[in-house]
């Protein structure tokens, strides 16, 4: 799968948000090593703390599918579905990936003209908390 490719599909699960609130519509396309994509997508609630970002929508359901390796996500966030900026993921969702995702794993954010901006795990969470960490204790 192309870059390009889980852009579109971040693009489509985009459409399925529930955003009554902020109408800023993300998605989120998930590779797995196995060649599985999983699609995301934010969903609001009033009570604001209960949302569940894009990201995190696909990770949880391809993790309660029995994936565990990953390959790559792609992101696309904007007001009423116009993705003119990149949407980076928040910290909650880099955590997560960190949890489950090497180093390496690659993270394309798209935009409407088909541009891609592509970074690792590393790149955008260069100091994460790692399993690793509480192995040191």
């Amino acid at each position: 799968m192309t870059s390009i490719g889980l852009v579109k599909l971040a693009c489509k699960a985009a459409q399925r948000a529930y955003v009554p609130y902020s109408h800023y519509h993300v998605g989120a396309a998930l590779l797995t090593k196995s060649g599985k994509v999983y699609l995301g997508c934010n969903i609001e609630n009033a009570a604001y703390t209960p949302t569940n970002c894009a990201e995190r929508t696909a990770f949880f359901k391809a993790i309660s599918e029995g994936e565990r390796e990953f390959e790559a996500i792609a992101i696309v966030g904007g007001l009423n579905m116009d993705f003119k900026d990149f949407a980076p993921p928040c910290g909650v969702c880099r955590q997560v990936m960190q949890e489950f995702c090497g180093p390496d794993f690659k993270i394309y954010l798209g935009k409407n003209n088909d541009e891609i901006a592509e970074y690792t795990l590393s790149d955008i969470l260069p100091l994460g908390f790692t399993p690793e960490n509480l192995q040191n204790q």
